[in-house]
């Protein structure tokens, strides 16, 4: 591929995901996410650069930009992983903090990332971003903060790909189902989520792996997708069709 990706929230999950399929593909990829340990953890792993950083740090990104670029590492793709989850409280139990905290990070820190990076990459003439959304953003969930964040995603998304697209970057999402991360493995082993209802949600009966998700995003920055902006990709096992079965008692089981 030779070229360097940066991926946000790339010391776990999606991100990771991302970032190793990427690297196995000829991409130099820098990473950065806020989890200081992880990022210890991975630093000797072979990586263009790995850095603690928090994407709602506005001076921190352009400081994180002009590293690279003072290290000779122009950005041509943008993985925009980083985000946080939230409980499925009622309005009257979920803080104006804790609603505040979820925008801030998941559609904040997203446009920071694009406007730092998307910017430079309009000047070059060259550049591709995917963002990650989530079905959560295409449907109503009682998820009063997570949700309105990631339908504000896909939106973002669309918004920038028509400003961007006659300056030859290309901007898309994917919106990951439930994909088996560390966060919802926890959760599943906790007691707190049902694998078994989780995967009987989908057309394809089945829970998604992170991997997959990185396939679906290194087709949107390749050049197999030059023609292909502003389109949110759901990768979800067939979660968002299947749900309206419910009514006829779930999707069929093959005669």
């Amino acid at each position: 591929m030779g070229r360097t990706v940066l991926v946000t929230g790339g010391a776990s999950g999606i991100g990771l995901a991302c970032a190793y399929l990427l690297r196995d593909r000829g991409a130099d990829v820098a990473i950065v996410d806020a989890d200081a340990d992880a990022c210890r953890a991975m630093a000797q792993d072979g990586w263009l650069s790995i850095s603690t950083l928090d994407v709602r740090d506005h001076a921190g990104v352009a400081d994180l930009h002009q590293r690279l670029e003072r290290d000779g590492h122009t950005v041509c793709g943008l993985i925009n992983c980083a985000g946080i989850v939230q409980p499925p409280d009622r309005p009257e139990d979920f803080s104006r903090a804790a609603f505040d905290e979820v925008l801030t990070v998941n559609l904040t820190g997203t446009y920071t990332m694009c406007k730092e990076f998307g910017t430079a990459m309009a000047e070059r003439r060259s550049g591709g971003i995917v963002n990650i959304a989530s079905v959560a953003g295409m449907r109503s969930m009682p998820l009063h903060a997570y949700t309105p964040a990631k339908a504000g995603v896909i939106s973002l998304t669309e918004c920038l790909a028509a400003e961007w697209g006659r300056a030859g970057v290309r901007v898309n999402s994917v919106s990951p189902g439930y994909t088996m991360t560390a966060a919802l493995r926890g959760q599943i082993d906790a007691g707190l989520r049902d694998s078994d209802k989780l995967a009987g949600n989908s057309a394809l009966g089945c829970l998604i792996e992170p991997e997959a998700i990185a396939e679906g995003v290194a087709f949107l920055l390749s050049e197999r997708a030059a023609m292909i902006t502003g389109v949110n990709l759901p990768i979800d096992a067939g979660w968002l069709l299947a749900g309206s079965w419910s009514t006829f008692g779930g999707v069929r089981e093959p005669a």
